[in-house]
Formats: C-alpha cells, sequence, structure tokens
C-alpha cells in the first residue's frame, strides 16, 4: 500500500508533487510530502468505514436469498410439479427447462400499508422462465413460484398479470432467448456451410475458416444478434464473422451466413443464403461461381493484430509532461457524511434515505426515496437499454439490442478502486441467481460523496468598498454518488445516481467501450466513418429508459405544464413601444396518460406536484423534471426490427397512472418479438385520467452515437453521457442550503478593512489515508 497523510487544502498537490511515485513503484511513507499540518488519527478518509444506521423497515424490496431459490429450483424440478424438466446444461431445444430465476416485484399496493404504518410484510414470491419445447406447442413461460420460503402452501403459478401482449407470460418458442441450447443446435448445420465453402474463405479472408467455435482449427469466430424473429412464427439467424482475439468487436470481415433455425428439430434448419460485398448469394453454388468468376474480394484485409484496439499504455502517441504524477482525487477527508444498514441495503444522507435491491435483468433499483422524511419517489429504476443500429449488410441493420435481454444486472462486475470510483468508496457485491446457486459479483457497486467542483451557491453583496471587497457567501458543494458499471457485450454502461444537498437529484449514464463495428466500404459512408484499416464505426441508438414513480407526499399527484408563450402586447407606460412581444407562462394539468417530447427550445416546464399540499407561499408543492445532456428517443419509428416491441424509447417522455400490473416498461424477452410484443409499452396509455393520480413518469436518456476515430480503442465516457434532473419546484419555502455548515461568510469592516469570517465550526481536516493497488482490491466473482 501506499500510505499517505492528505490535508483539506488543495488536493491537486497530490497531483503535482514531485515526490509522488506513481501506483505501482516503491512503496514508502509519504505523508510529510503534503501532510504538513500534522496527522489525525481520528479521521481516516479512505480506512474508515460509513457509520451504521438500522432501516426503518426492512428491506421488502431485496432480491430473495440464496437458500429461496436453491428451494424454488428444487421444487420446480421435484416430479410434482408436473414441469417435466430437464437439467439446463444437458438440455436440448425439444426439451423442458429453466432458463433463469429472479423476484418477483411486490405490488406496490402492498407494500404501502407496510412501510407506512403497521401493514404486514408482504408475501414474497419468486419469478421464473422456463422454456418448453417439449410441448406439443412448445413455447416460453413465466411462472410465479411462493409464498416464500418454500412450504407445503407454495404453489406454481403462471406470471400472466403483468404482461399486455395477448398470451400473458407465454412467448412463442421461436421467439425467446436464443440461449447456448439454442446456438448449440445451429452449430452443425453452420459447420457443414463453412467447411464446403473453407477454400473460399480462405483465400478472402487471409487463411480465415471456421469448422466450429471449439475446433482448434477454426481461424474465425461468429456471431449474431436480435432480433432473431418478427413475430415468433418463424426464427432466423444472421451470422457475422470476424477475427478472433481480445478486441473482436473491432475486426468485423464483410461475410454473413443467413440461417432459418424455425422449430425445435435442428434437421429442418436451413440455410437462407449468404452476403458479401454489399450482394446477395442464396446458394453455395452462387457463391461459388462468383468466386470462380473473380467476383469476390476484400478492398481492404482485416488485421489480425489488434493492438490497437486494446485499453491500455499506447507510448507510441507521445509523452505528456508530468503525466507520470498521481492524477488528482476524490477523498472524503473529514470521514464519511452518510450512514449505511448493509444488510437492508439502506442508506442516509444529509436529509436523504432509500433503499437499494437488485435485480438481474434491471441492475441497481432504489424505494422509498425521501428527503428530510417526506417521500418523494417510491421508486426509481433502469428499465431498459437499447441499441439500434444502422448500415447496408444484415448484421448493422437487423441489430436492436435490447440489454435486459441479455440480463444487463448479472453482468454489473467489480469496480476498480481509485480509477472505476474513488478510493475510500464503501462497495457492496450483487448478487444474482444461476441454475440451483447464485453468483457474486464482488464489489460490483460503489457509494461515495463527491465534491461537486462548484459551489452549491454563491453571493458577494453590495459593491466594492475602498478596499476592493464585499460582503461574501459560498455554500459548498456535494452530493452523494451510487454507482454500477454493466459490460453487457461490447459496452461499458455507467450508471449515476446523485443525491445532491439541496434536495435535487440526478440520474446520469454513460457509455464507454467496444464499438460494434462493421467491415469498411467507401460506399457506406452514411453509416459511420472509417476507423482503422479494415473497420467501421456503425451508427446507431443508445435510449436508455428510466421509470420515476413519483409520490410527492402521497400517491395523489398532478402533472403541470408550464409552457413559455411569446405573446404580442402593449404596456401603457411604455407607449412609444406600442406592440412588442413578451414571453408569459400558460399553466395547465396533463389530463390524460401520455408519451410526448421535450418541448422545442426548452420552453416548457414539467412539474409532479401534489394539487393538495402548498408551501407557505401558497404555491403547489412539487418536483421539476429538468431536461440535462443529450435526452434523446429512438431514430427510427417505424423500423421493422423495433416496430412495436420499442415503444417506451419512441419519446422523451410519457406518464401514466401506477398499475400493480404495469410493472415493466418492457418484457425481458421482447427484443425478438418487434411485430408481437409480450409486453406493448403502448397500451400503457389507454386514456385514463391523471389528475391528482399515483404516476409514473417514464423518460429515457441516451446518445445518438455518431461514431468517430476517437471510439478507438474505447468509447470516451467524456462525450456519451446523458442526464437528468429532478428538482424541488416550490416544494420548500427557500432553497435547502441555509442549513448547511459547509460554507463561508466574509466580512470586510469598510473603515478598516479588518478581515472577518464565519466557519460555523468546520474547519480544513486532515486525515491518514492507504491507497490500495488496483490488482490488490479485485476479487471478482464468487459461485455460492
Amino acid at each position: 500500500m501506499l500510505s499517505l497523510t492528505i490535508t483539506g487544502l488543495a488536493l491537486a498537490s497530490l497531483a503535482s508533487s514531485s515526490a509522488l511515485p506513481p501506483l505501482g513503484y516503491e512503496r514508502k511513507l509519504l505523508h510529510d510530502v503534503i501532510g504538513k499540518r500534522g496527522h489525525n488519527e481520528s479521521s481516516a478518509c479512505l480506512n474508515d468505514a460509513a457509520p451504521a444506521t438500522s432501516a426503518p423497515k426492512p428491506n421488502v424490496w431485496a432480491q430473495i436469498p440464496p437458500e429461496d431459490n436453491l428451494a424454488v429450483w428444487n421444487l420446480l424440478h421435484d416430479p410434482s410439479s408436473g414441469l417435466n424438466l430437464t437439467d439446463p446444461d444437458k438440455a436440448m431445444p425439444s426439451d423442458n427447462y429453466v432458463f433463469w430465476i429472479d423476484t418477483l416485484p411486490l405490488n406496490k399496493s402492498d407494500v404501502l400499508p407496510f412501510i407506512d404504518g403497521a401493514g404486514t410484510v408482504p408475501t414474497r414470491y419468486a419469478r421464473a422462465i422456463i422454456f418448453e419445447g417439449g410441448k406439443a406447442e412448445p413455447d416460453s413461460q413465466e411462472y410465479y413460484i411462493g409464498p416464500l420460503p418454500v412450504t407445503a402452501k407454495t404453489t406454481i403459478q403462471k406470471l400472466d398479470y403483468i404482461y399486455n401482449g395477448g398470451k400473458g407470460g407465454s412467448v412463442p418458442y421461436n421467439g425467446r432467448y436464443f440461449d447456448i441450447p439454442r446456438m448449440a443446435a445451429t452449430e452443425p448445420l453452420i459447420v457443414s456451410i463453412m467447411s464446403n465453402i473453407s477454400d473460399i474463405t480462405a483465400a478472402l479472408f487471409q487463411g480465415g475458416v471456421f469448422y466450429g467455435s471449439r475446433d482448434n482449427r477454426s481461424t474465425l469466430t461468429i456471431t449474431s444478434g436480435t432480433p432473431v424473429s418478427y413475430d415468433g412464427t418463424q426464427a432466423f439467424r444472421n451470422i457475422m464473422f470476424r477475427i478472433p482475439g481480445p478486441a473482436t468487436f473491432m475486426t468485423p470481415l464483410d461475410f454473413f451466413l443467413l440461417l432459418d433455425c424455425t422449430g425445435t428439430d435442428p434437421s429442418l434448419y436451413k440455410m437462407k443464403g449468404f452476403v458479401t460485398g454489399e450482394k446477395f448469394y442464396p446458394t453455395i453454388a452462387d457463391l461459388r461461381s462468383a468466386f470462380s468468376a473473380g467476383e469476390l474480394g476484400m478492398e481492404y484485409d482485416q488485421t489480425k493484430d489488434a493492438d490497437w484496439a486494446l485499453v491500455n499504455y499506447k507510448p507510441e502517441l507521445g509523452v505528456r509532461a508530468l503525466e507520470e504524477r498521481l492524477a488528482p482525487v476524490t477523498l472524503e477527508i473529514g470521514g464519511k457524511r452518510y450512514k449505511v444498514d448493509e444488510t437492508n441495503q439502506y442508506v442516509e444522507y444529509m436529509g436523504w434515505s432509500f433503499y437499494i435491491a437488485f435485480s438481474r435483468t434491471l441492475g441497481i433499483m432504489f424505494y422509498d426515496i425521501k428527503f428530510k422524511g417526506e417521500r418523494i419517489l417510491y421508486e426509481l429504476s433502469m428499465q431498459e437499454a437499447t441499441a439500434q443500429y444502422g448500415g447496408n449488410q444484415p448484421k448493422a441493420a437487423n441489430t436492436v439490442y435490447h440489454d435486459t435481454y441479455y440480463s444487463l444486472g448479472a453482468e454489473m462486475g467489480t469496480l476498480i478502486e481509485g480509477y472505476d470510483c474513488p478510493w475510500g468508496s464503501t462497495f457492496w457485491n450483487l448478487t444474482y441467481h444461476s441454475g440451483n446457486g447464485s453468483v457474486i459479483n464482488t464489489n460490483s457497486l460503489c457509494i461515495f460523496e463527491a465534491d461537486m467542483n462548484f459551489p452549491l451557491s454563491r453571493h458577494r453583496t453590495g459593491a466594492s468598498n475602498d478596499y476592493g471587497f464585499s460582503d461574501l457567501g459560498t455554500v459548498k458543494g456535494a452530493q452523494l454518488i451510487v454507482r454500477a458499471i454493466a459490460t453487457v457485450g461490447n459496452y461499458d454502461y455507467m450508471f449515476d445516481y446523485g443525491f445532491h444537498i439541496d434536495g435535487s437529484l440526478e440520474v446520469s449514464v454513460r457509455a464507454s467501450g467496444y464499438l460494434q463495428s462493421s467491415f469498411y466500404y467507401p460506399t457506406q459512408g452514411r453509416w459511420g466513418p472509417r476507423i482503422q484499416q479494415a473497420t467501421q464505426g456503425s451508427l446507431h441508438d443508445h435510449i436508455i429508459t428510466f421509470k420515476g414513480d413519483f409520490d410527492i407526499l402521497g400517491t395523489g399527484n398532478s402533472l403541470q405544464v408550464s409552457e413559455l408563450k411569446v405573446v404580442n402586447q402593449s404596456q401603457p407606460w411604455f407607449p412609444e413601444l406600442g406592440v412588442f412581444e413578451q414571453m408569459e407562462m400558460d399553466v395547465s394539468i396533463m389530463q390524460e396518460e401520455k408519451q410526448f417530447n421535450w418541448a422545442p427550445n426548452n420552453q416548457a416546464m414539467y412539474v409532479v406536484l401534489n394539487p393538495n399540499a402548498t408551501n407557505a407561499w401558497g404555491e403547489l408543492r412539487g418536483y421539476r423534471i429538468v431536461p440535462g445532456r443529450s435526452d434523446i428517443h429512438l431514430s427510427t419509428l417505424g423500423s421493422p426490427w423495433s416496430l412495436k416491441n420499442s415503444e417506451f424509447a419512441k419519446t422523451h417522455l410519457a406518464v401514466s397512472r401506477q398499475h400493480d400490473n404495469e410493472v415493466f416498461a418492457n418484457s425481458v424477452q421482447n427484443a425478438n418479438l418487434p411485430s408481437a410484443p409480450q409486453q406493448d409499452f403502448k397500451k400503457f396509455f389507454d386514456g385514463e385520467n391523471i389528475e391528482n393520480e399515483d404516476l409514473v413518469v417514464w423518460f429515457n436518456l441516451g446518445m445518438h452515437h455518431f461514431t468517430r476515430s476517437e471510439d478507438v480503442p474505447a468509447t470516451l465516457y467524456t462525450e456519451a453521457y446523458s442526464s437528468i434532473v429532478f428538482a424541488p419546484q416550490n416544494f420548500f419555502d427557500r432553497a435547502q442550503d441555509g442549513d448547511l455548515l459547509n460554507r463561508r461568510w466574509m466580512e470586510v469592516n469598510a473603515s478598516t478593512g479588518e478581515l472577518t469570517y464565519e466557519t460555523y465550526g468546520v474547519g480544513l481536516d486532515t486525515c491518514p489515508v492507504q491507497l490500495r493497488e488496483p490488482a490488490e482490491h479485485i476479487l471478482g466473482v464468487v459461485e455460492v
């Protein structure tokens, strides 16, 4: 470990001290480098755990524990269940087997009496998706199992009530998740086809051949995406070939194999054709004929050395002066100012309190969010991360990802202290269930307080006196951030939830990682630029959908719309102007459920308020929805690949009445059902009145990814960033900064020039620091 002592003066001095070696060099005591103000053993900004608190109620939203998962697994596989299940590791498409087990969300109507009063603890249930290929009419059916823990009273029932697509929890078998057994079932056909044309691929791709995913002779790898069906009546797999390696996403080839893999009998699967050179060849004979005629060929050879695409140090880029010094860091110098109940995943911070829950599909979720004891939100959760691509080849044109389909939460992995999260952060593990066991992703959620790097509020009062100074007040800005990063395939999504000390709540998403790229053709520039020798960055949208179940001082809320309008008017005290333009507000209450977009030029303010509660000035108390950076919606509104299954991504905002059967914006199996979704978000908006009702606001963050050379090796978090803020709007009688002690009030005596200032008892602190090198702090994944 590197041992330092750090004071509350200028933390940047940590980075500028020439005596400080970078991490990984000789370890030595360095507190004398910057610790000139002494050594306070009572305050350790890295080593001290967050103070403990006790949640007012148990976390009823928490995931079911591993022992319940195992009991549910055993119950499902018990012959008495009648499900006739096969071990998933040995399953074929024609078998019945468990896909996954997770936690069934509780009904809000069952929870509120418990958390707000003396109601009973809500009954817990598990949910399970079972692929039923052994049925006369195969399907994928979702079940709910409970009450938990498993007893003689526990039942297994179809989970239909949370889906509105017409078939409840059932999904046509062709539209189910494309899992390992399905991939294995298509492998023999792929091998048969590609072995037949190995001479062609070897000639086209520098010896590239494919004899199977596990065949050592293979020098190519394959990938395919979603959707794999339109409505579940058919199934297809559009396969792209790539150069294998750690950066395979960045080394695509211009060669595609299209398959029809409808049904549960692999012997009936067949080839639909090949695509290469922007042409379609329906048969092997057609492809071979073109090859023999010299009509096939690559203008550029794809690079086999992918070092250029690795996120490692590249000395060939040059040397930056002083970069050998440790960069500035965020440290909680005065000790942690937040409290946690880790058992109940409950947090308190500067008036805020909230519970954290976790799902294998949605990741981290927040419940019962209060500020100064008053509830703002019942639930805040990510609902879907959508990515839709464009391009003149099958993989790009056909790709729409729903990342909950890939269990986004399960991909929230270990965070690197000091890099992904500041040193001294509080780290929690996240656990999901896999088969009859559970997997622990260690240190995959972090909590820390951060300097906002600007004051929360500031003002210099009056005119400067003869001494060049006037009274000045400034309040230090800070926020508590809860962070997790999900690496779903090629992208690393960073989810930040920032709880500001003024009562504002900020949600932000950043994207890094590898591009899903395409083979470069000069004729395809309208889908992205050339970013390497034979690689093109594929144009795409990222849309991340969230759910905000607002409870502003109760469940009776309304959505107020204050629209700025320009009007022509005259005022008698300006007779010389006649009629002139003036802006004014047109204030109304939205009457019905609606999907809508931000007003042009942001000339409308949307406030969720309680129509029955006013502040001291008679104004209705509420929270404003403030657009941040890059709040977008899906570009394509009528694409066949996202026709009806991505309605939640097609507007900036939506507001609906809360219903216990409208839990999710999307279904985890919707990706393969663009024409006939299991969950049709559009059906949420059926004309119900939303005035003085329990409201849910659905909002989208994201970015149009105009790919660029600077996406190599990985997209940068600085640019691929989107955010939104929920801010008090007349919720209080005044700004919530007057009760903060981290401030300075300075006065100058007009006669003597004497400067006096008030610290309110908050001085500059010192703390001993032990920096842990990242490699020492990664524990990885633990299976239990």
